[in-house]
């Protein structure tokens, strides 16, 4: 079965730091693109961070320069290492992989709760 389980969500205060965990089974991920998405209630689901399976990193201009995506191929781990926390960053944060090609496919995780106040 293919599983992606988020961790490491909670409450911090603005500018304090968190890391989030991936932990994918069932696929091989490092040919997968992997991905972080937010989600925040009444809002629109909003691509944070992807890295691309030759290494190739995007981040979207809201977290750039604050979060960090990284992959522990060997123990199929994902992290998303966010930095300057702010309100604004309070949000569910989901962990996806996205297959290219035919078929196209894409997995899930079940999301992480951040909350960013003082």
């Amino acid at each position: 079965q293919v599983q992606l389980v988020e961790s490491g969500g909670g409450l911090v205060q603005p500018g304090e730091s968190l890391t989030l965990s991936c932990k994918v089974s069932g696929i091989r991920f490092d040919l997968y693109v992997m991905k972080w998405y937010r989600q925040a209630p009444g809002k629109q689901r909003e691509l944070v961070a992807m890295i691309t399976p030759g290494g190739n990193i995007m981040y979207a201009d809201s977290v750039k320069g604050r979060f960090t995506i990284s992959r522990e191929i060997a123990n199929y781990i994902v992290y998303l290492q966010m930095n300057s926390l702010k309100p604004e960053d309070t949000s569910v944060y989901y962990c996806n992989a996205h297959l290219r090609g035919t078929p196209p496919l894409d997995f899930w995780g079940q999301g992480t709760q951040i909350t960013v106040s003082s």
